[in-house]
C-alpha cells in the first residue's frame, strides 16, 4: 500500500484483514503527515451493511486511538443521525466508513467535485457480498468517478484500491471488477492468506427419524435439541434462513426456555434501527446469551463473545455457512464452529454434502454484472444533481470500469437522451425530463426532481413496508404491507420477539399496543426462499451417488438409512450416471417425479419447460410441484411414460424458444420490470411516511412496460427486463449445464406402489396449495404412516393403508 499498489486481500475470517489493510492506511499517513490537508477524506472505507459499518467504525477507532490519535475516523450510512451530516459538510473526517448508497450520495451533493480530491485509499470490505450485484456496480462506478475527478485535478499520486474478503475464489477477475484494471503482478497485488482456518461442522441428530418429519422446513422438533446447545455455551447466535422463520423460532424457544427472557434478542433486517443497534451492542457487551437471527448479522461483524453458532435448515451454499461459521472463533488461530440443524429427514443429505464442501473448501464464484442500464441511468442522474456532469468526461471513465467497458456510442447516445428527454415514448411527460444542459454540462435544476431522486437513490428494491408504533409511542420495525391487508381491531400478530395487537393503520403506519394474549400470526416476507447454489447440488448430488453404491459411512447416511431401504426397495437411488424418473399413481392423480437435485428454483423452471414439451405432443394439463431434490407434474389422466421419455424432453434444441413459451417469459419480466423502473426513477416510490402502495407501484411500472412494449421495443431498460430474467430468475447457462448433464446420463425410469421418500415432500409441498376437506396434517398423516411402518420393520408388500393410525 505505502508502494501505491492496489490489491485484493483474500484471508480466513478472524486472521485480521481490518487491521493489515489499516495498518497500511496509518503507514502511509504517518509518511505523508505534513502534507495531509485537514477536514478532507484520505480514506474511503465501504462496507456492504449498515450494522458491519458501525462494527468497522468502532473498530479503527480502537486501532487507531494510541497510534495515531489525531487521525480522526466518520461514519456516513443510513443510520448516522443529521446532527453528524451536518458537521461533516463543515469538516470531514481522516477517514470515513460508508456504504455504496452513502457514498453515492455524496456524489450527488452539491459541491461534491472536490470533495474526494484528497482521497488516497478506497477499501471495500466483503467484497465478494457486492461482487456480481447491482450494489457492486455502484462501487465500480464510485470508483471510476473518484479517479476521473482527481486526475482532471492533478492529484499527484494514483488512487490506491483494495477489496477485502474471505469467500472468493475467482480473485484475478474479482481484481478486475473492483478496480476496473486487468491484474498484473507486480504493479498489483493478490494476498492469499496461507491459514488454514478450521471450521467444525457438526449435525445435530434427532433422537430417532421415526419421530423425525419427512418433510418440512421449520424444524421446531429440534428445538430441545437446540437448547442443550445454547445453555452449554455462554454466548450463541441462532441462525435462520427466512426473517419469519426466526420470529417463530424466537417465540417457541421462549416457550420452552422462559428463564431465557431478558437474556435472549432478536435480529432482522426488517426491525427498528434502535432495535438492532441495542442487540449488536449488548452481544459484544457479553450482557445476551441468545441472539436469534437471519443473515443480517453473518458478515463480518467481530463479536467476541460469541462461543457457538448454529444454523437451522439447509444454507444452501457453501460460503454462506462459512461466514456465519466465522462469527464464532472470531481470533487468529481459533477454530470456528457450527451445529447444523436438519429441519427434516432428507436435510441430513445435506448436513453430510455441507461437511465435505466446508471440508475441502469448495466455494461459489461470484460472476460479475455487465451493463445495467438502470444503475447507469439513476448513477447520471445523481451526478446531475450535485454539481453536474461533463458526458465526455463521465463516458471516459465509464468505459475504465468492468460493468460499461463495452458501452457502445448508441447505448450511451440512448442514456443520455432518456434522462433528457425520457427516450422515445416518455418525451411528451415532464416528469421523465430530468436532466437540462447548462453551459457545457448536464445537470438537474428542478427541487422537486432532485429531491425525489435522492429519496429514491439505491438498487435495493423490496415491497412497500409500513413502519409499526406502539400508539403510546416507540417503532418497532416495518413489514410489507400485504400482511396488514387483511387485520382487523384487535388481531394479534408475532414481530420482534413480541405479541402485538392490531389497533388502526394511519399514514401507512400501524398501530398497536402489547397484547395480552399470545397466539397470533406471524409476518411472512417476500424472497424467503433461497435458492441452492450449483456448487452445494454438485456436492448434493456427491452424497446421492453414495447412498446409490451403498458404501454409506458418514454417520448422517447411517442415521438415514431406514429412508434409504425404504427408497431402494420402492424405487432406487440414482448413482451419478443415472437420473431417476418415477411414476406414481394415488388418489390425488398420476405423479411423474424427476430428481435432478439442483435446487427448487431450477426445478421450477425445468418442470415447466418438461411440462410444456409434454403438451406438445398430447392435450393434458399438469399441477406442478417442487423442491430442492426435484419436481413433480400431476395429472388426472394415464401417462404413457416411455413413450414420452423418448420424446427427448431434455434436449437443448429450440431450448429458448421452448423455455419462453414454458415459463410466459413476458409477464416474469413485466414483473420483473418493477424493479428496474423503481431503480432507473420510472416510479416514485413516495415521500418519507407518505409511500406509494405496492398496487400503485405495480401497476405504474406495468402501466410504463407496455408502453415500451408497443411503441419502443429496443428501449434498454425493456430490454434489460427480459435479460435479467434469463440471466437471474431462470439461471440459462446454469440450465443448459443441467441438460446437457442428464441428456448424458441413463434414465431410470421406476414405478413404485405407493409414494417414495424422495417425492413425500415434494407432495407435501403441493398439499399445501390445494383445497381438500381434510386437515394437511391428515392427509400428510396417513403418506407417512406407509414409510414409517416400514422403517420401524415392515416390508413394501406388508404396507396397509392405515387412516385412523397415527405416527
Amino acid at each position: 500500500m505505502l508502494e501505491g499498489k492496489s490489491g485484493l486481500l483474500n484471508a480466513p475470517t478472524g486472521s485480521g484483514k481490518t487491521f493489515a489493510i489499516w495498518m497500511g492506511v496509518l503507514s502511509n499517513w504517518l509518511k505523508n503527515t505534513k502534507k495531509s490537508k485537514k477536514g478532507t477524506i484520505k480514506v474511503l472505507y465501504v462496507s456492504p451493511l449498515r450494522s458491519l459499518s458501525k462494527d468497522l467504525f468502532q473498530t479503527l477507532q480502537r486501532a487507531t486511538a494510541e497510534i495515531c490519535p489525531e487521525y480522526s475516523i466518520g461514519m456516513r450510512t443510513g443510520d448516522t443521525p443529521n446532527s453528524e451530516r451536518s458537521k461533516q459538510k463543515n469538516a470531514m473526517p481522516d477517514a470515513l466508513v460508508t456504504t455504496p448508497e452513502s457514498l453515492h450520495i455524496l456524489l450527488s451533493q452539491k459541491n461534491s467535485t472536490h470533495l474526494f480530491d484528497e482521497v488516497d485509499f478506497v477499501i471495500v470490505d466483503e467484497w465478494h457480498d457486492l461482487l456480481g450485484s447491482k450494489r457492486g456496480i455502484q462501487m465500480e462506478l464510485a470508483i471510476s468517478r473518484i479517479k476521473g475527478l482527481q486526475k482532471r485535478h492533478g492529484k499527484e499520486n494514483p488512487l490506491v484500491v483494495w477489496g477485502i474478503s474471505a469467500t472468493i475464489p475467482n480473485l484475478n477477475q474479482a481484481f478486475d471488477v473492483l478496480t476496473g484494471q486487468p491484474f498484473q503482478a507486480g504493479k498489483h497485488v493478490l494476498v492469499k492468506a496461507d491459514i488454514k482456518k478450521e471450521i467444525r461442522v457438526d449435525t445435530v441428530f434427532p433422537d430417532t427419524t421415526e419421530k423425525f418429519p419427512w418433510a418440512g422446513r421449520l424444524g421446531l422438533p429440534m428445538v430441545e435439541k437446540v437448547l442443550e446447545i445454547v445453555r452449554r455455551s455462554e454466548s450463541s447466535l441462532v441462525f435462520t434462513n427466512t426473517r419469519a422463520q426466526t420470529e417463530i423460532w424466537y417465540q417457541n424457544i421462549l416457550l420452552l426456555a422462559p428463564e431465557l427472557a431478558g437474556r435472549m434478542a432478536i435480529h432482522h433486517s426488517s426491525l427498528d434501527q434502535e432495535i438492532r443497534l441495542w442487540v449488536e451492542d449488548s452481544l459484544k457487551l457479553g450482557k445476551l446469551k441468545l441472539v436469534v437471527c437471519t443473515s443480517s448479522l453473518d458478515l463480518g461483524v467481530d463479536f467476541a463473545p460469541v462461543e457457538t453458532i448454529v444454523q437451522i435448515g439447509s444454507p444452501k451454499d457453501v460460503s454462506r455457512i462459512m461466514q456465519r461459521a466465522g462469527r464464532s472463533g472470531h481470533s487468529p488461530g481459533k477454530p470456528s464452529q457450527v451445529y447444523f440443524v436438519p429441519t427434516y429427514g432428507m436435510e441430513l443429505i445435506d448436513a453430510a454434502a455441507l461437511k465435505q464442501a466446508v471440508k475441502e473448501r469448495k466455494i461459489e464464484q461470484k460472476n460479475p454484472l455487465l451493463k445495467p442500464m438502470d444503475v447507469l441511468v439513476q448513477y447520471l442522474v445523481s451526478l446531475a444533481v450535485g454539481d453536474g456532469f461533463v458526458a465526455e468526461e463521465v463516458l471516459e471513465e465509464l468505459l475504465s470500469t468492468f460493468a460499461y467497458r463495452t458501452l457502445t456510442e448508441k447505448e450511451w447516445s440512448w442514456a443520455i437522451r432518456f434522462i433528457t428527454l425520457g427516450g422515445d415514448s416518455l418525451q411528451a411527460y415532464d416528469d421523465f425530463q430530468k436532466v437540462v444542459r447548462v453551459g457545457d454540462r448536464l445537470a438537474v435544476t428542478n427541487k422537486r426532481i432532485a429531491t425525489r431522486h435522492r429519496l429514491s437513490m439505491g438498487t435495493i428494491v423490496s415491497n412497500v413496508s409500513m413502519k409499526i408504533k406502539f400508539i403510546s409511542g416507540g417503532y418497532v420495525g416495518t413489514v410489507e404491507e400485504i400482511f396488514f391487508s387483511k387485520m382487523k381491531e384487535g388481531d394479534v400478530f408475532w414481530f420482534g420477539g413480541r405479541a402485538l395487537e392490531f389497533i388502526r393503520i394511519k399514514d401507512m403506519t400501524v398501530l398497536v399496543r402489547k397484547a395480552t394474549k399470545g397466539k397470533g400470526s406471524t409476518p411472512a416476507w417476500a424472497g424467503g426462499r433461497m435458492p441452492l447454489s450449483s456448487t452445494f447440488a454438485d456436492f448434493l448430488r456427491l452424497k446421492i451417488h453414495e447412498m446409490a453404491s451403498g458404501h454409506v459411512t458418514e454417520p448422517e447416511l447411517v442415521l438415514l438409512q431406514p429412508m434409504i431401504d425404504i427408497q431402494q426397495a420402492w424405487s432406487a437411488i440414482p448413482n451419478q450416471n443415472e437420473f431417476l424418473v418415477e411414476y406414481m399413481e394415488s388418489r390425488d392423480g398420476f405423479h411423474l417425479v424427476f430428481y435432478p437435485f439442483e435446487g427448487r428454483a431450477m426445478h421450477e423452471i425445468l418442470a415447466a419447460l418438461i411440462a410444456y414439451r409434454i403438451s406438445l405432443h398430447m392435450p393434458i394439463t399438469f399441477t406442478i410441484g417442487m423442491n430442492d431434490y426435484g419436481f413433480e407434474l400431476l395429472s388426472d389422466q394415464a401417462l404413457d411414460v416411455e413413450e414420452l421419455l423418448s420424446l427427448d424432453l431434455f434436449s437443448v434444441q429450440n431450448l429458448e424458444q421452448d423455455m419462453l413459451s414454458s415459463i410466459n417469459e413476458a409477464e416474469m419480466a413485466r414483473r420483473h420490470f418493477r424493479d428496474i423502473a423503481a431503480i432507473a426513477g420510472l416510479v416514485f416510490q413516495g415521500y418519507p411516511g407518505k409511500k406509494q402502495s405496492s398496487k400503485h407501484l405495480q401497476s405504474s411500472s406495468q402501466l410504463i412496460f407496455d408502453v415500451f412494449q408497443q411503441y419502443e421495443p429496443d428501449n434498454l431498460l425493456f430490454r434489460q427486463a427480459h435479460d435479467e430474467v434469463l440471466d437471474f430468475q431462470v439461471e440459462n447457462s446454469r440450465l443448459v449445464n443441467i441438460l446437457n448433464r442428464i441428456s448424458k446420463q441413463k434414465i431410470l425410469l421406476k414405478k413404485p406402489p405407493r409414494i417414495t421418500p424422495f417425492a413425500f415432500p415434494i407432495l407435501v409441498d403441493m398439499l399445501r396449495g390445494k383445497l381438500s376437506s381434510e386437515t394437511l396434517e391428515d392427509r400428510i398423516m396417513k403418506m407417512t404412516v406407509q414409510l414409517e411402518k416400514y422403517a420401524s420393520g415392515g416390508t413394501p408388500n406388508s404396507i396397509k393403508k392405515k387412516s385412523d393410525s397415527k405416527p
